[in-house]
C-alpha cells in the first residue's frame, strides 16, 4: 500500500514491474536449453486477486521469451485491471485451461514445470476455499517443478503450511521495493549491473 500512497506508483505499474521479474526469474532457473520436453511448455496458475495478475502478466512476457505458457484462471476477476491482463494473454494466443485435470500424469506429461500464481499474502490461507483447495491438492502431487510468485500457495505468511504447496523455486517480490530501504533500514542485497532479480 505504501508504494501505492505514498510513493505514487501505480497498481498497473507495479504489477507488470513484478510480473516481468517473474518471467526473468523462471528464464533463469529454467533456461529453454534445459527443460526436459520438447516443447517448452509450462502451466501458469492463476488466483483471483494481485498474485493471479502477476502471473498473468508472467505469462505474456514468457511468451515472448519464446516459452509456450498455458494458463488456468479458474475464478477471473471482475476488476478492469485483472480483465485488461488476460485480454493481452488471450490476443497473445496463450491458451487457457478450462478445468485442471485431477490425474496429475497429464499435468507431468505435458508441461516442464507450473508456475504458482494462486494465492498470495494477501489471502487468508486459514480457510482455502474451493476451486482453491482442490487445485493445491493436485499440485502438491506433481513431479514437475513448481515456481511460487510471492509466496507459496497454502502457506502462511510468517510459517509454512501442512497444506501448501512445496515449491523448488520461490521468487520473493520484496527485493524491487528498494526505494523504501532507507525509511526502514532494510538489508536488501545488491543488484548487480542492470539485473532485476539474483538468486539467493
Amino acid at each position: 500500500m505504501e508504494l501505492l500512497r505514498d510513493y505514487r506508483f501505480g497498481q498497473q505499474q507495479l504489477i507488470e514491474i513484478w510480473g516481468h521479474a517473474c518471467a526473468i526469474a523462471v528464464t533463469k532457473a529454467f533456461p529453454l536449453s534445459s527443460l526436459n520436453k520438447k516443447q517448452p511448455t509450462l502451466l501458469v496458475v492463476c488466483g483471483p486477486e494481485q498474485n493471479g495478475s502477476i502471473g498473468l502478466v508472467c505469462a505474456r512476457h514468457l511468451r515472448i521469451f519464446e516459452y509456450e505458457p498455458t494458463i488456468f484462471y479458474p475464478k477471473r476477476s471482475s476488476q478492469g485491471l485483472h480483465q485488461d491482463f488476460t485480454v493481452q494473454c488471450e490476443k497473445m494466443d496463450i491458451p487457457f485451461l478450462s478445468y485442471l485435470p485431477t490425474e496429475v500424469q497429464l499435468l507431468n506429461d505435458a508441461y516442464n514445470l507450473v508456475i504458482d500464481a494462486i494465492l498470495g499474502p494477501e489471502t487468508n490461507n486459514t480457510e482455502v476455499k474451493e476451486p482453491y483447495a482442490g487445485m493445491l491438492v493436485t499440485l502438491k502431487q506433481v513431479k514437475i517443478p513448481i515456481v511460487s510468485v510471492d509466496m507459496p500457495s497454502g502457506w502462511d505468511v510468517d510459517e509454512p503450511a501442512k497444506d501448501g504447496i512445496n515449491p523448488e523455486v520461490l521468487i520473493s517480490l520484496t527485493a524491487p521495493k528498494k526505494c523504501a530501504t532507507k525509511k526502514y533500514e532494510l538489508n536488501l542485497p545488491e543488484f548487480p549491473g542492470t539485473e532485476c532479480v539474483i538468486e539467493l
